[in-house]
């Protein structure tokens, strides 16, 4: 049984599901005001980083097993971290560095020395730029914007377009996307115009069960209930991305916000929720109005990396194929409280239904039952003593092709 007519992942779309883990960082203007979106009034002359250190931010993302940086280039307020040639409204009219300073640039150089990938936000709505209420006008500044970061920049993995304050509006994307295509045509799309990515549709980095890898809409934003209409030559295939604070709702670092960072075990629901479920975590990380990131965030996301590594890094056994039906055999009897699965993307999403089992003496057990695998599901369950496991696929739009099915035990790890 062969399908023809499945969506199937480009292999940029490919590499992309299997970073799995991004660092997004909200630096600008409102780390300055204890604000999440300024009004594009704030002066730039109180935009002045005193000890400023990107290395430091992406060090953090590489040690902890981050495999991307996404960085906020220009947040609603309109301020812009480099030197652009469109506004004064950017870095080159603020202290820092004698406006001197480029804020993308040293992201980016931190990001090819660590081996990094590279990404950038670029808000389409601007609260500063007195030409935003004239469409024509605007697209034209929008797309000088565009092209400086895709062009000076280096490779970048993601362009993200962030759909708030823009419900409603409409923008050139035909021209927008034709920029990205033409600069960077192996970077990820998020969400708008024609995307490659799509967003989850919430900011508490969570993805529903089944979260398919293929579909038609997504959300604008937490502010409207309205779907977005992409550009005809959208791929059927658009894998979404989870994007969730690690202080709770705040993007950007507030003065005497501890109290709402994550806890370790609100990151590894999130992790289960997201990864687990098939998608990407995009997990922000805000510098403070020094240009660090705290040093208690610093030890959370350590932890985190941490965590992850111990739980995921090492599987009892595992194996891979295709057909309906597999079977994990364990060198001895083990105790498993885990199973990661994972297609072979490349063929598309296959199975629609599976179970789980273990055998138990003569008996086989169900622990699990799922639709979705797609990229990766992560099943947890009851710690069970076996030396074998078997994946049986009960509905599936075509031949099913495991990349991964592998046994795990975490419980001795904590």
């Amino acid at each position: 049984m062969e399908a023809t007519n499945l969506a199937k992942p480009t292999e940029q779309q490919m590499r992309w599901q299997d970073l799995e883990l991004g660092m997004f960082c909200h630096f600008g203007m409102n780390t300055f005001h204890d604000q999440e979106w300024g009004e594009g009034t704030d002066s730039p002359e109180t935009f002045n980083p005193s000890s400023l250190n990107v290395r430091q931010w992406v060090k953090l993302a590489k040690e902890a097993g981050f495999k991307y940086f996404i960085l906020t280039a220009k947040h609603h307020d309109g301020f812009c971290l480099w030197p652009t040639a469109t506004t004064e409204y950017s870095v080159k009219s603020s202290p820092w560095k004698n406006g001197k300073g480029d804020v993308v640039r040293e992201v980016a150089e931190a990001c090819q020395e660590q081996g990094m990938l590279f990404g950038l936000y670029l808000s389409p709505w601007d609260r500063h730029e007195p030409c935003y209420s004239d469409k024509e006008a605007y697209d034209d500044f929008y797309c000088r914007q565009l092209i400086e970061l895709l062009t000076n920049y280096g490779p970048l993995v993601e362009v993200w377009f962030d759909g708030a304050g823009s419900e409603g509006r409409e923008y050139d994307w035909k021209r927008i996307i034709g920029l990205v295509k033409k600069h960077q045509p192996d970077a990820m799309i998020f969400n708008m115009g024609e995307p490659t990515i799509r967003w989850v549709g919430n900011e508490d980095g969570v993805a529903p069960y089944p979260c398919w890898n293929t579909a038609e809409t997504a959300k604008v934003s937490m502010y409207t209930s309205d779907m977005l209409t992409w550009m005809p030559g959208t791929p059927a295939w658009v894998p979404a991305e989870c994007d969730v604070p690690i202080r709770k709702r705040h993007w950007f670092w507030h003065p005497n916000d501890e109290q709402s960072l994550l806890s370790l075990d609100e990151l590894m629901d999130i992790y289960y929720h997201s990864v687990g479920h098939g998608t990407n975590l995009l997990l922000n990380v805000a510098p403070d109005n020094r240009g660090l990131i705290p040093e208690v965030d610093v030890q959370r996301v350590q932890e985190f990396g941490k965590e992850i590594k111990s739980r995921f890094a090492n599987s009892i056994a595992e194996t891979s194929g295709e057909g309906n039906e597999f079977l994990l055999s364990l060198s001895v009897e083990s105790l498993i409280d885990h199973v990661i699965l994972m297609e072979d993307i490349s063929f598309g999403e296959r199975v629609r239904e599976y179970v789980l089992e273990a055998k138990q003496g003569d008996k086989w057990v169900k622990v699990v039952k799922g639709s979705a695998i797609g990229h990766k599901k992560i099943d947890q369950f009851e710690p069970i003593v076996t030396d074998q496991l078997r994946l049986k696929v009960h509905e599936a739009a075509a031949n099913p092709r495991i990349r991964r099915f592998a046994g795990i035990c975490t419980t001795k790890n904590r």
